[in-house]
């Protein structure tokens, strides 16, 4: 039971088992925004790999050193390139970083685009207003598709091997990811049209944080003249299932980042598949291991932003709209 505001940094108690009175640590929510990774995540990686070793409070609640954060942010970056937790948990710090360099070293070919240097020497200079204005330039000469297709994705592999190499701040990834979104959010928001069917909510599960995706996949809804729902992230299966009613869906979309643990993916979208109408579809993108398995019925995997174009015209046929 949490009595403190775990948005605090506290410092352990004299006593506390493993860390001693002076050294700093952080309460189990924080870590959580810091770090990506869930509450049930970190306890249960602490029962089945004896890591992280959070000490107690008075309270009862977990601390964690910031040695041990330092290791999670290590870890959370290599597996959003695709490695399993169980195979590199118990590695050092040094080696973690050595990994994440050799998985990247043949894999920056979007950071030597030249048309990307510019938006991420913005981003490592701070200059928010200017990245957002140079962001929505882009926008205004190429069109919100192409902007999507051509410019963020690119762009978000780049800012992803930065942060995954260790030279990239939390908080410069952070600036990034706001200005991006208040971008695509304005140009959502121009985009001349008179919605028609399908209408599609989006949103993710719980412990799914990453809403970039799903403001990507929005966009390219919104340029197909789908009537879009937007629900932002981490929502019960049960409030997904009365808000699919109350506001008459023909698609529920959803997204899973890399780091998704794909087990628990797949449980959710079982149980929401059971309790949502027959009638509403549902439509699952992101980069979770989930979409390359089979998906409970009446899913379909979005692999590539780009299909999203045929699989409304396809929904449109099947359904005579």
């Amino acid at each position: 039971m949490e009595q403190k505001s775990d948005f605090e940094v506290m410092q352990a108690p004299a006593g506390a088992l493993g860390s001693p009175s002076t050294d700093m640590a952080m309460a189990i929510g924080a870590v959580e925004r810091d770090t990506g990774l869930s509450k049930d995540t970190l306890r249960v990686w602490e029962r089945r790999y004896a890591f992280p070793k959070p000490v107690r409070d008075a309270f009862g609640e977990r601390l964690y050193s910031r040695e041990e954060v330092e290791k999670l942010h290590a870890i959370k970056r290599l597996m959003d390139c695709g490695f399993r937790p169980g195979k590199i948990i118990h590695h050092g710090i040094a080696e973690l970083k050595a990994l994440g360099q050799q998985s990247e070293s043949g894999a920056s070919t979007a950071c030597a685009l030249p048309e990307l240097d510019d938006f991420l020497r913005l981003v490592r200079t701070h200059r928010v207003e200017e990245l957002r204005r140079a962001l929505g330039q882009e926008v205004a000469k190429g069109g919100l598709g192409h902007f999507v297709t051509a410019v963020v994705r690119p762009l978000n592999v780049a800012v992803g091997e930065l942060w995954m190499q260790g030279s990239l701040e939390i908080f410069e990834e952070h600036l990034y990811t706001e200005s991006l979104q208040v971008v695509l959010r304005n140009a959502i928001a121009n985009v001349p049209r008179t919605p028609v069917a399908p209408r599609v909510m989006l949103t993710t599960l719980p412990h799914e944080q990453h809403g970039l995706g799903l403001l990507m996949a929005e966009a390219m809804l919104v340029l197909e003249g789908a009537h879009c729902v937007s629900l932002g992230v981490e929502t019960p299966v049960w409030d997904i299932v009365r808000a699919a009613v109350s506001q008459k869906v023909d698609i529920v979309a959803l997204s899973f980042s890399q780091a998704y643990p794909p087990a628990q993916a797949v449980d959710g979208l079982t149980e929401l598949r059971r309790h949502l109408a027959e009638g509403v579809d549902v439509w699952v993108g992101g980069g979770s291991e989930a979409l390359g398995r089979r998906l409970p019925g009446g899913m379909m995997a979005i692999n590539d932003l780009r299909t999203i174009g045929p699989a409304v015209a396809k929904w449109r046929l099947l359904h005579g709209a």
